[in-house]
């Protein structure tokens, strides 16, 4: 086979695979040739995501063998340009791209579980879109996995509508956009591991779509889904991946964002986060990056007393009294980080209530596609 659309292959595949597995033989991808010989299938599952792919091939004979699948990612990811031949020979199978030759032992095939089948297709949604929703998104989910439901990704679909939603209780960010449903009504939502969801869009085939299948069993409010069997799976060309969905309901969002604003900055975004990263420079995680805004300025500062200091002012569009409010420099860095427009609109109510980042509509009273609450934090 072609060595670079195995290796995209083997490295979709090898994404559900767990660094250190409960059973060992969950470290394994299982390859199967197709009985005409002309496809090699490969599939990965830790009981809680599945991967599969396939890509073309020339086989002089059908069979499937279980090998170690991070241990091939690497192989085939460094061997040189070209064709890949894949012989196997007992318990053992051998790699080769040019000078290169592996041997791989393989792993007991009959041990390994049945992969879930894909629950049905609700819709579809450009592949690029989508992928740039997740990562605006995703780093707002909490890495605290005591709480379960705020590591998830809260994917909301309404008619023509997909929003997709995370949050840590300190910060939201919220990403709607336009998707393609089989049912125009439809009304439904799912909450999906967020860290899954980030691996998932990071392999997707750009200018394609991506089908959205989704169990649609309604168990009480919020999310519509069945405990025991509530899947989400993401379909693109050759690639296909499921996953478990959190059995929770996610948290009642709108009602966090103000609906009257005291003041407004819009920011050319890109020098202001150069700014921020730089006076961030003397600041520990979690202490306070200042902002003082008035009218055509911003004051940036961190590090007081005998600590280290830093100070830079930017130029901004404000409107509204002058306003002093303190931030974690890695929530601003995000948030601005996400915002796809080169210009962004900040909106604040008070000093310690939460601000609202957006992006700048194309058209004058258009609604902000993507949305990024943050709490300030108290500053001296």
């Amino acid at each position: 086979m072609d060595r670079d659309a195995f290796a995209e292959a083997v490295s979709w595949t090898a994404r559900a695979l767990p660094t250190r597995p409960a059973v060992p033989v969950l470290a394994g991808m299982r390859m199967e040739v197709s009985a005409d010989g002309d496809t090699l299938n490969m599939s990965g599952f830790d009981y809680e995501v599945s991967t599969r792919a396939s890509v073309e091939v020339l086989s002089e004979e059908s069979g499937a063998v279980l090998v170690p699948g991070r241990l091939l990612a690497e192989i085939v990811n460094n061997l040189p340009s070209g064709s890949v031949y894949i012989d196997t020979d007992g318990p053992k199978v051998k790699v080769s791209g040019g000078a290169a030759r592996f041997t791989l032992i393989t792993m007991p095939l009959e041990d390994y579980p049945s992969l879930p089948g894909m629950p049905g297709t609700i819709g579809s949604v450009a592949a690029g879109g989508f992928g740039t929703a997740v990562r605006q998104v995703a780093p707002a989910a909490s890495k605290d996995d005591t709480l379960p439901m705020l590591t998830g990704a809260y994917l909301g679909f309404s008619g023509e509508t997909l929003k997709v939603v995370a949050t840590d209780r300190y910060r939201i960010a919220v990403r709607e956009l336009w998707w393609r449903p089989e049912d125009p009504g439809v009304d439904l939502s799912a909450l999906v591991p967020a860290r899954t969801l980030a691996n998932t869009v990071r392999g997707l085939i750009s200018r394609s779509n991506v089908d959205i299948a989704l169990s649609t069993d309604v168990v009480g409010q919020g999310v519509n889904l069945s405990p025991g069997e509530g899947m989400i799976g993401f379909a693109n060309g050759e690639r296909r991946t499921t996953t478990r969905l959190i059995d929770s309901d996610f948290v009642k969002y709108a009602s966090w964002f103000p609906t009257e604003f005291n003041g407004r900055a819009e920011v050319a975004v890109t020098p202001l986060l150069e700014a921020i990263k730089r006076v961030a420079l003397v600041a520990d995680r979690n202490t306070p990056l200042r902002l003082a805004f008035t009218e055509g300025e911003v004051v940036l500062e961190a590090g007081s007393g005998e600590d280290a200091q830093a100070v830079e002012a930017i130029e901004v569009g404000y409107e509204g009294d002058p306003l002093r409010v303190a931030f974690k420099p890695d929530y601003l860095v995000d948030g601005l980080t996400a915002v796809e427009t080169t210009t962004a609109h900040l909106n604040f109510t008070e000093p310690t209530k939460p601000a609202v980042f957006t992006d700048v509509p194309a058209k004058k009273g258009e609604e902000p596609s993507f949305r990024y609450l943050v709490q300030p934090l108290r500053s001296a």
